[in-house]
């Protein structure tokens, strides 16, 4: 089923503004100094608790090869490790009091860049990105849902 009409318009203008918007907070996720693929991973491992390696990988939507890499680069610099789980069939990786605390001044600092955009916009135009994040979240969703 294809989109047409307005539905392909919206789409057009949401991918425009998703790649703008990211690349625009990129220099500020370069001040963590870390690669763009470890901070996402430590990302979800901060945000989202401890995982598997396969599990990570498919968050990430990488192969586990790629995976091991990206967290053998975290476990070097010490913001994750790998722990046993309880049955020691497999590692968890969990990031370390060092990596959850890189990775909060990463989020604020991506947070302050944000909100002081949103300052310099009209109010009205604040109230509707306000609303469109829900909204975001579930269009997130239903890609994932329908991949």
């Amino acid at each position: 089923m294809g989109a047409g009409g307005a539905e392909a318009e919206s789409a057009t203008a949401l991918n425009s503004g998703a790649i703008h918007l990211l690349r625009a907070v990129r220099r500020v996720d370069r001040e963590a100094g870390l690669p763009p693929a470890q901070l996402s991973a430590l990302s979800v491992l901060v945000f989202g608790g401890s995982l598997t390696l396969g599990v990570l990988a498919a968050a990430e939507d990488v192969a586990g090869p790629t995976m091991t890499r990206i967290v053998d680069g975290l476990v070097t610099r010490k913001l994750a490790e790998r722990r046993r789980s309880d049955d020691r069939r497999q590692a968890r990786v969990v990031a370390t009091a060092s990596g959850r605390r890189l990775m909060l001044r990463a989020r604020r600092r991506r947070v302050e860049v944000l909100a002081a955009a949103l300052d310099a916009l009209p109010a009205a135009d604040r109230r509707r990105l306000r609303a469109a994040g829900p909204l975001l979240d579930r269009l997130a969703a239903e890609v994932r849902a329908q991949s």
